[in-house]
């Protein structure tokens, strides 16, 4: 729930996107964020209470994190509005999955797909520092919006293959 907290508080930056040092407090949000995500996984395993909602309630924190940092990173003059798409990728994927039967087929658990999101986490922060200007930026984001959409491409060729009979 703390992380949850931080991601609303660094989203509340997108309507003040222009204030003097919001990139810093963004930043440093998100890194307390993103470590909590780490510490948070790692206590609910060691303690026995890992669970299917946590889990969930995990992934769709993350998945908001990103949506908010690509807005900011747009915002801000970092990069592009196509920025933007980093945050959409996993919204399009759970929709994909209203229309495509094949697409809601369960993943198996995959140490590529947490660590592509801790990288395209790290990615927008970093785009988003003072001292990272364009294009240098841009590039930074670029990169860590291709790993992600790698990572999304296995696994919708993955849930493709897998389920052939959902297919028909």
């Amino acid at each position: 729930m703390v992380r949850a907290f931080l991601v609303a508080f660094v989203a509340g930056f997108i309507a003040e996107a222009s204030l003097p040092g919001t990139a810093w407090a963004v930043v440093g949000a998100a890194v307390v964020a993103t470590v909590l995500d780490g510490v948070d996984g790692w206590l609910a395993r060691r303690t026995g209470m890992a669970s299917a909602f946590g889990a969930r309630f995990d992934m769709e924190t993350d998945a908001l994190l990103i949506q908010v940092l690509a807005i900011l990173v747009w915002q801000y003059g970092k990069a592009g509005p196509w920025v933007v798409a980093s945050g959409l990728t996993r919204y399009v994927f759970v929709a994909a999955g209203w229309v495509l039967p094949w697409m809601r087929q369960p993943l198996f658990p995959s140490v590529r797909r947490k660590a592509i999101c801790v990288v395209q986490i790290v990615g927008l922060m970093l785009a988003m520092l003072p001292a990272i200007a364009r294009p240098a930026s841009e590039w930074i984001a670029a990169m860590s919006l291709a790993a992600l959409a790698y990572s999304f491409l296995v696994d919708t060729r993955w849930l493709w293959r897998h389920a052939p009979a959902a297919r028909t």
